[in-house]
């Protein structure tokens, strides 16, 4: 009897899948891909980001990422916190960056300090020094800001997001919530009163606090903090109101999710839990993207068994063998296609060639858009692409 789960690990990705594919990179402001680490989710961006420039599109893909796998992907050497544009055969454009979370910081203060004099003084803070490079959640922040600033500014009809592995994904996607409690909180209150007209005669339980912090952190480190808050009296509600529209925007149809993950059951997991996590905020899966599938052979029945120690012998122990992986991963996977359902999914194989160039970027492109041809066929019929070759299976992987 074949279960539900078998038929799910039977269906190949269709040209309805592929165009559902295709309509994210063409129609969609914000693409968020999130997964595990070590899935491909850079790839995978840089792929969607690629695809809306072969498309026509003014596309930017970003990366919060500090290793060098989207310069790796793209073929360049290095990407900084600029846009810097990418040279390929497309209509469109594709620009990409890399985020460092420190200059995002420093420009923020630049541009939404109310005179020169506050940035410097915010710059030259001690305690800021520390805080916009250290500081837990600080990247995940700034990603955010660095999003809004490339979908505000208006020059990008796509902004692709390579988020961090998924627990640290929720993190960036939790962000502009979490600052909004932050400005809102007592504490942060407290420490803007001495430099409050109504509140600058300090009631003597806030100089008990002071007095109590500095015994415990040292005088020198509250008077920095302090400093640190004052400076940035007035700019709070800036990092409010950017933080809320940052919420709306991702919760928007404009937006989509695209999960990536691996067809091990760790992986799975990981990414069933992501999912679950999104729906909990609201927010569901436009796509699933299951990355380095072994392909699946379709089996021919001989009229007679092929004599033991033949050549055909050993090309049927290597067929078994990739029947038996690829029985694996799809069982891996099965559960997750269904509980996603009816997001579209694309299996990407697993490929003989390493990803480092534009050449070897179009080549996922076509597994997860569908083929050149059936793209520049303006959507009549798209076609899904045939298979890669494989590389040989040992006889030993076959269990």
């Amino acid at each position: 009897m074949t279960t539900l789960r078998d038929a799910a690990a039977t269906v190949p990705a269709t040209s309805v899948a592929l165009e559902r594919f295709a309509a994210l990179a063409r129609d969609k402001a914000i693409v968020v891909c999130c997964g595990s680490g070590g899935v491909g989710k850079t790839t995978v961006s840089a792929a969607f980001a690629m695809e809306a420039a072969r498309l026509g599109r003014r596309a930017c893909v970003v990366t919060i990422d500090p290793a060098r796998r989207l310069a790796n992907a793209l073929g360049v050497a290095e990407l900084t916190n600029v846009a810097s544009p990418i040279e390929g055969p497309w209509p469109g454009e594709l620009h990409a960056l890399m985020l460092d979370s420190k200059g995002t910081f420093d420009d923020l203060v630049h541009k939404y300090a109310a005179t020169p004099e506050q940035a410097e003084g915010i710059l030259a803070n001690r305690l800021y020094k520390n805080l916009s490079g250290a500081l837990s959640g600080t990247q995940e922040y700034m990603a955010m800001e660095k999003l809004y600033e490339l979908v505000e500014e208006g020059r990008y009809d796509v902004v692709v997001v390579d988020t961090p592995p998924t627990r640290n994904a929720l993190d960036f996607l939790e962000a502009p919530g979490r600052l909004t409690r932050f400005l809102g909180h007592r504490l942060f209150q407290l420490l803007l009163m001495p430099t409050r007209a109504y509140l600058r005669a300090v009631s003597v339980a806030m100089q008990t606090l002071m007095r109590t912090l500095s015994r415990v952190a040292g005088a020198e480190i509250v008077q920095d903090a302090i400093t640190f808050f004052q400076a940035f009296e007035g700019m709070e509600e800036g990092f409010r109101v950017r933080a809320d529209r940052m919420r709306d925007l991702l919760g928007q149809d404009s937006t989509a999710f695209v999960l990536v993950t691996a067809p091990r059951d760790d992986t799975v997991e990981e990414a069933r839990w992501f999912a679950d996590r999104l729906g909990e905020s609201g927010l569901s899966v436009d796509g699933l993207v299951v990355n380095r599938v072994y392909p699946r052979f379709a089996v021919t029945p001989h009229l007679a068994p092929a004599p033991a120690g033949s050549a055909l012998a050993v090309l049927e122990t290597n067929l078994r063998g990739y029947q038996a992986i690829n029985a694996r991963e799809e069982a891996a996977c099965g559960d997750l296609v269904l509980h996603l359902a009816p997001a579209p999914v694309v299996r990407v194989p697993l490929l003989d060639i390493d990803v480092h160039d534009v050449d070897g970027l179009g080549t996922i492109a076509g597994h997860l858009f569908g083929a050149p041809t059936a793209r520049a066929a303006a959507r009549r019929e798209p076609a899904a692409p045939g298979p890669s070759a494989p590389p040989s299976v040992p006889p030993s992987d076959a269990g």
